[in-house]
């Protein structure tokens, strides 16, 4: 395996992914691309704390009327995840649209052999109404996919 996609979301979680995610592909002697994909402009003004590094925008109203401006929210976000690694060979690739096309379009362009993604606590009902995007990427992709749980920690 010389290429690891890590699927890399807006949520402190992430870091556990990235972090295992990058640690199978040093292993594997792999190159290493983060991928964040810009889906739901609403999604960057969540209040989180200060995660990978990153302190987002907690004293800040982002306007969600301008797409320019929350590309950069989401570029910044995933150059300081990339920096937070300390390797400046790892590279990192923004997209937009849909999130699971859009990292499956993404790994296929890239040539990435393994694709890492976290799988969150969903609810059943939440799972059989909208399915979730690691089993989304598992249905259509020929890429094989390693998922690292990230469950809250009272489940």
């Amino acid at each position: 395996m010389k290429k690891v996609l890590i699927g890399l979301d807006y949520n402190p979680k992430s870091e556990r992914v990235t972090k295992k995610g990058y640690e199978l592909a040093k292993k594997l002697g792999a190159e290493v691309c983060l991928i964040h994909v810009l889906a739901d402009v609403s999604y960057y003004g969540v209040n989180y704390p200060n995660f990978m590094g990153y302190e987002g925008f907690n004293e800040m109203q982002v306007d969600l009327n301008v797409i320019s401006e929350l590309r950069e929210v989401a570029k910044n976000f995933l150059e300081t995840a990339a920096k937070h690694l300390d390797d400046p060979m790892v590279t990192t690739h923004l997209a937009e649209g849909p999130t699971s096309a859009a990292i499956l379009d993404y790994a296929n362009k890239w040539n990435a052999d393994l694709i890492v993604l976290g799988t969150h606590s969903h609810s059943v009902l939440e799972k059989v109404l909208m399915g979730t995007t690691a089993s989304r990427i598992l249905e259509k992709t020929k890429i094989p996919v390693y998922l690292i749980p990230v469950k809250n920690d009272s489940d």
